[in-house]
């Protein structure tokens, strides 16, 4: 039967049900009347009836529908007393009701028995047959939250533990739900839990999360098991503290008897913060300089310093371009470039992260004269630039809450298309677009009117935010600039903490929520402590970036080393130890340049441009498609692969493009072959060019002897094509691949 409008259902049920019970009122027995919110639809939910992989999903299953996860109250109701002419449900023989039949298995059922006969679940469906199918009771309360108790869970190895779901409701009540609710385990593999709420801990040390769901209402419990022999406090209280970031890394790594690394030195850490902050390796002179430094704050003034070079903005603004940049052929040439300069730009001028966000979200103007306005040139539509400004910018994906209720979170519809009504007034002047190629100037405007609407109820969602209150709009005031004052006002944790956590990202190795942007109850932070501390501190240094890098760079933690200690070789989210992170592609590509010292020419690009200057991915490059750049024919083209490969490593050893770099005339091999250097200095300058570190003994030996004349061969010849073999070896291994 087709799907009714809520406003029709409604209607219907006002001419043709009984009136409803009041929340005093009894069915005669003393019990009182099912609610269908409160007690039908919970248990469809508890027993899977209305999940994505049953009549959840988006046509239902064998003509029977429901909405997914129960977000849509009233199509449910219409789908069990109303639709298929009512025959689901028998008010003249309640026990013969098909509802009934089917769950218990007593009629053919595609999901299996899910409901005993003469249990509580079942026993409450009749009810609410036998009762005359009430849509509402008078002064049903509504849920307002659950609890899961308790909230954190200690737990030794092999040991189990039973959890309980409770619901507050508006009134004051509460209720136990636990067995209408669902579970979730974030690694089951540390710790399971079975659908009455049972958790069982695994045999080896960690923590996790585990989701209580109930009817779109979510909470959560950490779940640690902490090794067995934990070292005493003093030993933790011993451990070096250089900021606020070691404070709480350690007081971490106490709850889970974990110690940390030892201290990296003076040339990994150089190579690291080089790699970090602008992209591209120390040459040779670079190394020795620093090595040589004795100052206590050597490694605080190699930071400032690194911050201050131009190539930090092209650097960073390429990892923002991934995020922004569109495909050219579909926005137009003229534009992405504007994009990509106005991105650059930003860097350069170390624009506050809340300033560039804020002239980005509110942009307007000609496309070929502001690069900002470029966003809205390829995302068009409300429902486009929620998803993307809300990821982006909030940590907040909001996709799913675009049809349905976000199974493992709080957002619904009317969140989505509130927060989509900011962008309702955008308007756009000129030729618009044309793929594949759209050459034409575009004005981004602000109409004088627009709406979003609901698309069950069709009603005109007025602009709010996703929580807190809504900023006035002034009666000429672009919406936008109220969203922007919302997303960076005080309030607003998420605008800090999903840019921190993106940064803390790139410079460590993972996240201290992973995905960078999935911020969520159900994806907790793994130091939730550190996160938020985190985000007041940029807040505090009015959104600087370069102040935020620089805190994190300088903490004792950054400076600790990636070989793991007894303790924590298991530890992978703890920050115990530095996780190696393979170089990003143009990092990869820029390093190979310098250190053979032939540079790789682009199209479309000015001569001796690095690969991080690069203004689009469709600038074409086997290398840098090999090492994970994004693929310019997604839409957008932002998704970048970090995993290492068979073929990056074939590509490393045969490419026909890198032998020649490696071999040219005018390269750094030949260079060095036909200097007056020593074999061993020869080797020395290698290492410090490739590995930023000098040599050890043992490796400057072989070098050294593998350079050296051999009497009867032509010295030259030997010398250049073992420099080129030894310089060809130490590129191929995993040292100059990866961070350390």
């Amino acid at each position: 039967m087709a799907r009714f409008c809520s406003a029709t259902i409604l209607a219907f049920l006002l001419a043709f049900t009984p009136a409803s019970f009041g929340a005093e009122a009894s069915d005669g027995n003393g019990q009182p009347t099912v609610s269908f919110e409160l007690d039908v639809q919970p248990i469809l939910t508890a027993h899977g009836c209305n999940a994505g992989a049953c009549h959840g999903k988006q046509r239902g299953q064998n003509g029977f529908q429901l909405s997914l996860l129960g977000f849509d109250s009233d199509f449910d109701y219409a789908a069990l007393a109303l639709n298929a002419r009512g025959r689901r449900v028998s008010a003249a023989s309640p026990e013969r009701s098909l509802l009934l039949r089917k769950v218990i298995g007593e009629v053919p059922h595609g999901g299996g028995i899910r409901i005993a006969p003469g249990s509580d679940d079942y026993n409450t469906l009749l009810r609410w047959v036998v009762e005359g199918l009430p849509r509402r009771v008078e002064n049903e309360p509504r849920l307002s939250r659950v609890e899961v108790s308790p909230s954190e869970l200690v737990m030794k190895p092999k040991e189990q533990r039973t959890l309980q779901v409770t619901a507050f409701y508006s009134d004051g009540t509460q209720r136990d739900v636990t067995l209408r609710s669902t579970f979730q385990s974030n690694l089951s593999a540390l710790a399971a839990v079975d659908r009455q709420g049972q958790v069982t801990s695994g045999p080896l040390p960690g923590e996790t999360a585990i989701m209580a769901r109930y009817m779109g209402e979510i909470a959560i419990a950490q779940v640690l098991i902490p090794l067995a022999n934990q070292p005493p406090p003093e030993v933790y209280a011993a451990l070096p503290r250089n900021n606020f970031i070691d404070d709480l890394v350690w007081k971490k790594l106490q709850t889970l008897g974990v110690l940390p690394s030892e201290s990296v030195s003076d040339a990994t850490y150089m190579r690291r913060v080089y790699i970090d902050i602008i992209g591209r390796l120390p040459d040779a002179e670079e190394c020795r300089e620093f090595l040589s430094d004795s100052r206590e704050d050597r490694r605080a003034l190699l930071v400032d310093r690194l911050l201050q070079r131009p190539e930090y903005a092209d650097h960073w603004a390429n990892k923002w371009a991934d995020l922004l940049r569109p495909n050219p052929y579909r926005v137009g040439i003229k534009a992405v470039l504007n994009y990509d300069n106005w991105i650059r730009d930003q860097f350069r001028r170390n624009r506050p992260y809340d300033e560039m966000v804020t002239d980005l979200v509110t942009a307007r103007g000609s496309t070929w004269h502001n690069g900002a306005a470029t966003l809205f040139r390829d995302r068009r539509e409300p429902d486009e630039l929620t998803t993307m400004v809300s990821q982006l910018f909030l940590g907040v994906r909001l996709e799913c809450a675009k049809c349905h209720h976000h199974p493992f979170e709080k957002w619904g519809q009317d969140h989505f298309y509130s927060f989509a009504a900011y962008f309702a007034r955008v308007g756009h002047k000129g030729t618009g677009l044309s793929p594949p190629i759209s050459g034409g100037e575009e004005i981004i405007t602000v109409a004088k009117s627009g709406t979003v609407s609901h698309p069950l109820t069709g009603e005109a969602m007025a602009p709010r935010p996703l929580f807190g209150d809504a900023p006035e709009l002034g009666p000429d005031q672009d919406p936008r600039e109220a969203l922007a004052d919302w997303m960076k006002s005080p309030e607003n944790v998420f605008f800090a903490q999903v840019q921190v956590n993106r940064v803390w990202a790139d410079l460590m190795g993972l996240g201290l929520v992973d995905p960078v942007d999935d911020l969520r109850m159900t994806n907790p932070a793994t130091n939730p402590e550190l996160l938020a501390a985190l985000g007041e501190h940029f807040r505090e240094a009015k959104f600087d970036q370069k102040e935020l890098i620089r805190t994190i760079v300088g903490s004792h933690v950054y400076q600790l080393s990636s070989i793991p200690n007894e303790t924590n070789v298991g530890d992978r989210l703890n920050f115990s130890r530095h996780y190696r992170q393979r170089l990003r592609a143009e990092v990869l590509l820029g390093a190979f340049d310098d250190i053979t010292g032939v540079r790789t020419s682009f199209s479309a690009m000015p001569v001796g441009s690095r690969p991080n200057q690069i203004w689009t991915h469709r600038v074409e490059s086997r290398f840098l498609d090999t090492f994970g750049r994004p693929d310019p024919n997604q839409d957008p083209p932002c998704e970048r692969v970090p995993d290492s490969t068979v073929t990056q490593t074939l590509h490393l050893m045969n490419a026909p493009a890198l032998q020649e770099k490696v071999v040219s005339d005018k390269g750094r091999a030949a260079e060095l072959a036909a200097s007056d250097l020593a074999p061993d200095e020869i080797v020395e300058e290698l290492y410090l060019r490739i590995y930023s570190r000098n040599p050890t003994e043992e490796e400057r030996e072989i070098g050294a002897k593998l350079l050296a004349p051999v009497e009867g061969e032509e010295d030259k010849a030997r010398r250049r094509r073992n420099t080129e073999d030894l310089m060809w070896a130490l590129l191929n291994t995993p040292e100059f691949l990866f961070k350390d």
